[in-house]
């Protein structure tokens, strides 16, 4: 397990027992503080990234999504879209739909958690594996962020972030 600060924000990057991070946790912190820090996220705030299996995921995936099967990646968001920056393509309706929580005074939200599976990047991507499982950490964190893809406008405007991401840019 790594627990990483990535100033704002706390990362902990744990893995489930028998997988293995094939990425240094510490690269998976500061992949998902730059998505954090692009989406706009709160700070400071946590943020948990497992890393575990198909096994799992197919578990939650059917317990929390109603799909049977595994995922590559689900994440579960603690506060809601209202607590981050509006973005193109997202449904005013989401924003208006959520109140926002409030924390007390001094505390420090946790913004959620993601659970990726190591196996489903390695067999959705096996030339790139690597890659696939950089691009899922980045996926999983605008989850949290309140991005979503079901929105054509919203799913461009989310993969063009992504790209930003994965490519080292910071700012606007």
């Amino acid at each position: 397990m790594s627990l990483d600060e990535v100033p704002p924000w706390l990362i902990e990057v744990p893995s489930q027992p028998g997988v293995t991070s094939p990425i240094p946790t510490d690269e998976i912190a500061v992949l998902a503080g730059r998505a954090l820090f692009q989406a706009g996220a709160p700070s400071p705030a946590s943020l948990t990234v497992i890393l575990s299996d198909d096994a799992e995921l197919a578990a939650l995936n059917e317990e929390h999504m109603g799909h049977e099967g595994p995922t590559d990646v689900l994440s579960f968001p603690l506060l809601p879209p209202s607590a981050f920056p509006e973005h193109a393509g997202q449904d005013p309706a989401v924003r208006a739909a959520q109140p926002d929580f409030v924390l007390p005074p001094g505390s420090h939200p946790h913004l959620g958690d993601i659970i990726l599976s190591v196996e489903r990047a390695f067999e959705q991507a096996p030339e790139t594996p690597l890659d696939e499982l950089r691009q899922l950490v980045v996926h999983g964190v605008l989850h949290i962020c309140g991005w979503d893809h079901a929105i054509e406008e919203e799913r461009d405007a989310m993969r063009a972030l992504e790209r930003k991401v994965l490519s080292g840019a910071l700012g606007d």
